[in-house]
């Protein structure tokens, strides 16, 4: 199945505006090339790509220029010959599409490596600026395609992608319900059909939130949906849940699957737990649910809980500043057996695998700290019973009247904090500290 085949894909390329999120990708993912770009500006590199792909590229030329060609971003160039009044290109290290200087100049740069100079002082140069340097966009097209830094059309066989759901979250009070498009996040569906449409992937996967078949009349999905079919691949829309594979949240998401005229469509996966019910899918969409029949016998894992997941973890203080630490028990569930172990029978980032090399080394825990809250902050969280649902209006001389709305009880006296200030703070601060309490509850 499709599925099955994207734990054994090669993930060549990656793209995200976001820098963490890129960097994040990089260290989990060392053998993809990921780029920090928008994807408007990615698919425009595309376009250009395979213009200078189609000027320079020779099947005869490849061969015999790989070998004399250095490496992207290596080396220091010998500055004998150059004038020190006088900069002269040695060769060009990476390519990009947009404005990267902030001079508000829209077109293809290329970074320059100068004669003379090093990695940190090259510098993003237009491609109309470089008209005489020929060569050196010659050697570094021939090298690119070699490497494959970059897809041509039919190169690619899976694109998956998920365009950014503010757009379309329900706990977004400012949707465009009248325009949908007049949102730049919900744009970015066009964009991402845009470039299957360029690259014509065997297969495509989009994932999005329940909520673009709520939202609009399910415009967004019949768009993307419609596009699909448009270009003549095969396409299905599918409802699936979290909780149904084996993760301790129900949370539903939408699946679209394309496939290319040429090849098989997959059918989704089907459920291998049960799951502890929490919302429903739209009425319109009820058939799409993924699921067993109901004529159909089949006896799935029991459903994966919080505790399963967390058990075994260590207790933290808020001062807990070590980035790893070992387990203090054994794992407790098949979940946590099952996290621990980074192997070659384990699908997982290459990089993880790698840590475990050794059989005799102890699985590590990473990342288990909480942010370091100030003392007042963390005194009002130490007031937060532990139980099912707490927040703020479980804290001292809060009382929630029959309006659903939390006051201030003006019975009792104000409680304050060893530092004078009060435990409950008024007005919008209330808010807020309820929406922090209840973002670090979900950590």
């Amino acid at each position: 199945m499709l599925f099955e085949c994207f734990a054994h894909c090669l993930q060549r390329w990656a793209v995200d505006d976001d820098e963490v999120a890129c960097e994040s990708f990089r260290m989990n993912h060392p053998e993809t090339r990921v780029r920090n770009e928008t994807t408007d500006d990615f698919l425009e590199l595309l376009k250009e790509w395979q213009k200078l792909c189609k000027q320079y590229v020779k099947e005869s030329e490849v061969q015999d220029n790989a070998d004399a060609i250095t490496e992207f971003g290596n080396g220091t160039p010998d500055d004998s010959a150059v004038p020190p009044e006088e900069l002269e290109v040695w060769k060009l290290v990476d390519i990009c599409f947009g404005d990267p200087n902030n001079v508000r100049k829209r077109c293809l740069y290329f970074k320059v490596r100068w004669k003379g100079y090093g990695p940190n002082d090259d510098t993003w140069e237009p491609i109309e600026g470089l008209g005489n340097c020929n060569d050196a966009i010659k050697d570094f097209v021939i090298e690119g395609h070699k490497r494959k830094i970059l897809p041509l059309p039919g190169a690619v066989d899976v694109v998956c992608g998920g365009p950014p759901c503010q757009g379309i979250s329900g706990y977004n009070r400012n949707r465009e319900f009248d325009e949908p498009f007049k949102c730049e996040k919900n744009k970015q569906i066009i964009v991402f059909m845009d470039i299957i449409q360029f690259l014509r992937p065997k297969y495509v996967c989009m994932e999005n939130v329940l909520d673009i078949l709520k939202f609009a009349d399910a415009t967004l999905a019949r768009y993307a949906l419609s596009r699909l079919i448009g270009m003549h691949y095969q396409s299905k829309l599918g409802i699936m849940a979290a909780g149904c594979y084996g993760l301790p949240q129900f949370r539903m998401r939408v699946f679209l699957l394309g496939c290319h005229p040429e090849e098989k469509l997959p059918p989704f996966p089907l459920p291998t737990h049960g799951a502890i019910v929490k919302n429903s899918c739209p009425l319109a969409f009820e058939r799409n649910l993924v699921g067993w029949s109901d004529s159909t016998a089949v006896q799935l894992e029991t459903p994966i809980v919080l505790e399963d997941i967390l058990s075994d973890l260590p207790k933290v203080g808020n001062a807990e500043d070590r980035d790893e630490m070992p387990y203090v028990k054994a794992p407790q569930t098949e979940f946590q057996r099952y996290i621990r172990t980074f192997s070659s029978e384990v699908q997982g980032p290459k990089s993880h695998a790698a840590k475990s090399k050794s059989k005799k080394s102890k699985p590590k825990l990473y990342d288990h700290r909480p942010l370091a809250l100030g003392n007042d902050n963390y005194l009002r969280v130490l007031q937060i019973p532990k139980k099912k649902g707490a927040n703020f209006r479980d804290l001292p001389g809060v009382i929630v009247g029959s309006d659903n709305v939390a006051k201030l009880d003006p019975t009792k006296e104000r409680v304050l904090l060893p530092s004078g200030r009060p435990l409950v703070r008024c007005s919008r601060y209330t808010i807020l500290l309820c929406m922090c309490n209840l973002k670090l509850a979900r950590l």
